[in-house]
């Protein structure tokens, strides 16, 4: 592969530590106090309860309503974890996995929104890519520990 500047690795490195800061951003935006009070889960139930379908209506209150304050630290801590993650190259496949799943989650549920719908489409774009793309090859824990040969 050629490239300009950086190798492929090294470009495909800045691409998943672009996405983690992504990630570390929409932690650190949020009100976390409010969060973990429940403001955030409680938007996402209006959400939900508004739904086109009802799969994703019945889903949340099956999982998230009953529990939202667990949720809404299952939120929190999850996109914390995998900026973290994404942007120290520790456990990067795993944290791409994780991040492609949250990605289709927030999607799915914002269906309607369409700043959301793009955003996290870009989002699961980056994950596929750096995930086949093997982005933890260059500057990663997990290269300088020999881990995801």
């Amino acid at each position: 592969m050629d490239a300009i500047w950086l190798t492929g690795a090294q470009w495909l490195a800045v691409l998943r530590i672009g996405l983690g800061l992504w990630w570390l951003e929409s932690w650190r935006h949020k009100d976390r106090r409010t969060w973990r009070e429940g403001a955030g889960i409680t938007w996402a139930a209006g959400v939900a309860a508004d739904h086109r379908w009802s799969a994703v209506r019945s889903g949340f209150e099956t999982v998230v309503a009953p529990r939202p304050r667990v949720m809404a630290y299952v939120v929190l801590y999850a996109e914390l974890a995998l900026g973290l993650g994404l942007v120290l190259g520790f456990l990067t496949p795993v944290a791409l996995i994780g991040a492609l799943l949250l990605n289709l989650l927030y999607f799915v549920l914002m269906i309607h929104d369409w700043a959301e719908q793009g955003q996290n489409s870009m989002m699961a774009l980056i994950c596929v890519v750096a995930l086949f793309g093997m982005s933890w090859q260059s500057w990663s824990v997990d290269a300088a520990l020999g881990l995801f040969r």
